[in-house]
């Protein structure tokens, strides 16, 4: 009885999580009028794919769904890369004022990004790097969650595999390339997803440090267009929808490592 009770709530829990979802999508598909007046209204009597584009019409939206993919792929090859490094660092070498350093990756994670905004701004324009793929990649190379994340997974990795390669005159690049990298892909997978994620839905700074139509992203140029038209839900929800495909397609792909790399760790041997 217990595990019918447990079960009736998760499927609560689901149908409560995923109906906006669906709302978002059957709302794309209909001809026409408000989000939702009734259940009734749920699912529309006459499908049609004229929203999309329209909206795809309407505005750059191949040049943003472009931009926001670049952005997505090097902000999340940047992690992969130099957060695995730092974090490599933090696991097996001991330096001076390593724990000060650490601790100020553990202090990075506390600070909103909005309280940074500014000196961004300020940064970026001495730089020369304002409405330039450079300040919409740079500030995102290396994020303090991911360094937290690839430290804690890379402590229980075995040393020794390390060490007999040292003994075979492998390099500190090769060994962290060719035998850590291999052995860490169910953290990397989570790194990856989820800075992809946090790179394609972030809005604040694109919006911040960009002035034109073609470096725009997609929350940034869905955002603009809902200025445009007002309240017009079944194209808004076509624009929502196109935005948010990418992203729940490349969670389906990879959902088991992501499952596999969260739970890592969780049970000790």
């Amino acid at each position: 009885m217990k595990k019918i009770i447990l079960f009736l709530f998760l499927c609560c829990l689901l149908v409560i999580s995923l109906f906006p979802l669906c709302l978002m999508f059957t709302t794309a598909f209909k001809p026409e009028g408000n989000l939702l007046m009734s259940m009734n209204e749920l699912f529309p009597k006459q499908w049609t794919v004229k929203n999309f584009k329209d909206v795809w019409a309407a505005g750059p939206f191949d040049q943003y769904f472009l931009n926001s993919v670049f952005v997505g792929i090097c902000v999340t090859l940047g992690n992969i890369i130099f957060s695995l490094m730092v974090a490599y660092a933090f696991a097996r070498r001991e330096f001076l004022g390593k724990k000060l350093f650490f601790g100020t990756v553990l202090l990075m994670m506390m600070i909103p990004a909005q309280t940074i905004m500014v000196p961004t701004f300020i940064l970026m324009k001495h730089f020369g790097w304002l409405n330039t793929y450079w300040a919409l990649i740079v500030p995102s190379l290396v994020l303090p969650f991911n360094v937290f994340l690839l430290k804690q997974y890379l402590h229980q990795l075995p040393l020794s595999l390390e060490e007999a390669a040292k003994l075979d005159g492998a390099s500190d690049f090769q060994i962290l390339f060719k035998i850590v990298m291999p052995l860490s892909k169910p953290a990397l997978a989570v790194v990856g997803i989820n800075t992809f994620l946090g790179a394609w839905n972030t809005f604040l700074y694109p919006f911040l440090l960009t002035n034109t139509t073609e470096m725009r992203t997609l929350p940034v140029g869905l955002a603009l267009y809902k200025g445009l038209h007002g309240v017009d839900w079944v194209h808004l929800m076509a624009g929502a929808a196109l935005s948010s495909a990418p992203v729940i397609l490349i969670f389906l792909v990879f959902q088991k490592m992501i499952i596999r790399g969260l739970t890592a760790g969780a049970i000790k041997e």
